[in-house]
């Protein structure tokens, strides 16, 4: 990660993106950067956790529509 190149986040899943968050989570909290690459890294996990929370709303939200006897469709 050292490299700044990410994958872009519709590409990865909800593991994925956890795994990344934790990651610059560690790295940030070493405190072993510049300022540049710590506030890219902050950046990043911003969007990772939002995009964390995305996909977690709508499985909250399939979850839902299936216990209510939706189908996937509607």
């Amino acid at each position: 990660m050292n490299d700044l190149k990410f994958k872009p986040l519709e590409e990865l899943s909800y593991e994925e993106a956890l795994q990344e968050l934790e990651e610059l989570v560690k790295t940030l909290e070493s405190g072993d950067n510049d300022l540049q690459t710590t506030l890219l890294h902050f950046e990043r996990g911003q969007k990772l956790a939002s995009y964390c929370i995305s996909l977690l709303d709508d499985a909250e939200k399939k979850v839902d529509r299936l216990m209510k006897g939706e189908d996937e469709s509607s």
